[in-house]
């Protein structure tokens, strides 16, 4: 059987005071999704809501893994993806949460997505996010009532970065939050590309980053598999 990866996304389309427009960051879902691709894997979307989600960084739309995204089935699937609680996630190997503004608006207290990335962490199935995307990660409590993120190496958009991008507009510093549950966290130069693995979970920095991200989960998903 195919390998199984479920990338999860965010309804949310503002954020701020100043309802500044936002949504999934376009490479950070469709980089991955071009890897996992690649790799012959059934992937699977879905959202928090099972409304259909927004698209950010359009403009970028000339990359070719952002276009074959676009055109072909990644983007179709995305817009078409059902709500989180509404499926099992039993059977899938991998879990991966993409970045952009928006998780930072529905993600950082949504039960339903702690319980799932938990399950996913303790059961030994990989868990990646990249930029914003590790916002997922924070307030995860494993069954041994630690954090998620105590103790690990992690990577996701920087405070340095922030400063110089959406400091007015998001609700928290996401580095800040990460670093007081406990994570080790790694910041590069900023927009650099940064993906890091410690145990099942794989974390990136930025855009730049998104790619390393979806290469080194399907490393760890190969190496669990042979």
């Amino acid at each position: 059987m195919k390998p199984k990866v479920l990338i999860i996304v965010s309804n949310a389309n503002t954020i701020g005071p100043n309802n500044r427009r936002t949504g999934t960051f376009l490479p950070e879902v469709a980089h991955p999704y071009a890897e996992f691709e690649k790799a012959d894997y059934e992937i699977d979307f879905v959202s928090l809501t099972g409304e259909s989600p927004f698209l950010d960084a359009l403009n970028l739309a000339d990359d070719p893994d952002n276009l074959k995204f676009l055109t072909g089935k990644g983007w179709e699937k995305m817009h078409s993806a059902p709500k989180l609680s509404s499926i099992n996630t039993d059977d899938y190997d991998a879990v991966f949460i993409p970045g952009g503004l928006a998780p930072m608006v529905d993600m950082p207290e949504n039960t339903e997505l702690k319980k799932i990335i938990a399950g996913f962490y303790e059961s030994n199935r990989i868990v990646g996010a990249v930029c914003h995307g590790p916002v997922s990660l924070l307030n995860v409590k494993l069954s041994d009532g630690n954090y998620l993120v105590n103790g690990k190496n992690i990577a996701s958009f920087t405070t340095e970065e922030e400063d110089n991008y959406a400091k007015n507009d998001v609700p928290f510093d996401l580095q800040t939050a990460l670093t007081e549950q406990g994570a080790i966290f790694h910041a590069a130069e900023p927009w650099s590309a940064n993906s890091i693995v410690d145990g099942n979970l794989v974390t990136g920095q930025n855009p730049a980053s998104a790619k390393g991200v979806g290469e080194k989960m399907v490393t760890l998903i190969e190496s669990k598999n042979s």
